[in-house]
């Protein structure tokens, strides 16, 4: 037990310095690594010393019970973050929402771009569907995530009047409220495009905003963020089924 408490929390606390150092972030999340790193450390500095053998049955018990339980939940909605993975669609649609994500001065992130990348790709494809951008501007950005959007599809030859802005919203649950104001969410044909690891979460907050006729539109994601991403993507499965967002 303490030397696989040793060897994962090295594996965590270099994992939060390559993403700190090399790689760059847009939160701060990534540094939940770093913590994890240094609980595991001293657990295992803990037990090697006896301490966790020394408390009471009780208390033993009770944690490994709780330990147990989150690692079951953990595993489960991991398994159906990844059960979106895959999602594609081959069918006309009406209106396909590219869900936002950080915007430079040089234009969308990584995460933005392979988004877009992906509706492009589905917009040549069927010519009659329309894309909504959706994405307010944070405080760190040069303009909306709408707005560099827009100009990324137009600088690649989509025409703008294929492209409806929605430029407000500030998480997901606004990208999908208030792109639906933009269409019929009872009757129309709408594809959700966003990074794999986010697929399944975006859907299941469009079914419960009222979206009869949804798909989903998976676009990759950078590999060495994945599983920074799929962490951060269990917490934000869980508060929205805590908020009673999801369907």
């Amino acid at each position: 037990m303490t030397v696989f408490c040793y060897i994962a929390g090295c594996i965590c606390i270099l994992y939060c310095l390559i993403i700190g150092i090399f790689v760059g972030h847009s939160t701060n999340f990534f540094l939940i690594w770093g913590i994890l790193g240094l609980l595991l450390t001293a657990f295992g500095f803990l037990y090697k010393k006896g301490l966790f053998t020394a408390v009471p049955s009780w208390f033993r018990i009770t944690f490994l019970i709780m330990l147990t339980v989150g690692a079951g939940i953990f595993v489960a909605v991991e398994g159906c973050i990844v059960s979106s993975f895959s999602a594609v669609c081959q069918e006309e649609l009406d209106y396909v929402i590219v869900l936002g994500a950080q915007a430079k001065e040089s234009g969308p992130s990584k995460t933005l771009k392979m988004r877009l990348d992906t509706a492009y790709d589905y917009l040549v494809e069927h010519e009659r569907t329309c894309v909504i951008v959706s994405g307010g501007q944070g405080p760190d950005e040069p303009m909306s995530e709408a707005e560099c959007m827009r100009r990324y599809l137009e600088e690649r030859g989509i025409e703008a009047s294929r492209i409806l802005m929605e430029d407000r919203s500030r998480n997901t649950v606004q990208n999908i409220e208030y792109s639906g104001r933009l269409f019929r969410p009872e009757s129309d044909k709408v594809g959700i495009i966003s990074n794999n690891f986010h697929m399944f979460r975006a859907l299941g907050l469009a079914r419960h905003a009222g979206y009869k006729h949804v798909r989903g539109i998976s676009a990759p994601s950078e590999r060495i963020m994945l599983p920074n991403n799929m962490l951060r993507e269990f917490f934000g499965v869980i508060k929205d089924f805590v908020f009673g967002n999801l369907a």
